[in-house]
């Protein structure tokens, strides 16, 4: 199935969407985790170091969403996983492959000094986590509905079959059904 670029600018906004969510919880998370880490400002004071780096924060972590969700809409339906875990997935990937640049930025970041260090503490890292999450369901659930082919409204989850016991079907076990 190639991509179209409407395909790609719906997963544009599903991306720049979870973004903004991310950042509007972002107080949230701060007073659960106890660490003043915060996206906007490490991406505003590199750029600025006066009073404008909210918005340009703010408007550089949104344009960072619309890009990986750009790139997700292209890529999700190629993955081999349901649908509800293609973004959770992809955002959890892309923590773990961008945390490695917090070493970097306690080392050359501008504003290193006015921020918490990040790099070695698993709070702050539980933190991104979370926040990568929470953006992974909003981009993953609000691309599938709006990439949803036309004949469906909203496609449904796949069906997943689970065994914990690897022997076949619950349900089956209970009701005395066979397992074929």
């Amino acid at each position: 199935m190639a991509a179209t670029s409407a395909q790609t600018a719906r997963g544009a906004v599903a991306g720049a969407v979870a973004a903004g969510v991310w950042a509007a919880q972002q107080p949230f998370d701060k007073a659960v985790f106890g660490v003043q880490y915060d996206d906007v400002e490490l991406l505003g004071k590199a750029v600025t170091r006066g009073p404008a780096w909210v918005p340009v924060g703010t408007a550089l972590h949104v344009a960072n969403g619309a890009l990986l969700g750009a790139l997700y809409a292209n890529v999700a339906p190629r993955m081999p996983l349901p649908s509800w875990a293609r973004g959770p997935f992809a955002a959890l990937l892309e923590n773990l492959a961008t945390w490695p640049l917090t070493i970097v930025a306690e080392r050359v970041h501008p504003a290193r000094k006015e921020m918490p260090n990040l790099s070695r503490n698993p709070r702050a890292f539980a933190q991104a986590t979370w926040r990568h999450l929470l953006f992974g369901f909003v981009m993953g659930e609000l691309e599938r509905r709006l990439n949803a082919p036309e004949e469906a409204e909203v496609p449904p989850y796949e069906h997943v079959v689970i065994s914990t016991n690897g022997h076949g079907n619950l349900e089956h076990a209970v009701t005395g059904g066979s397992s074929d």
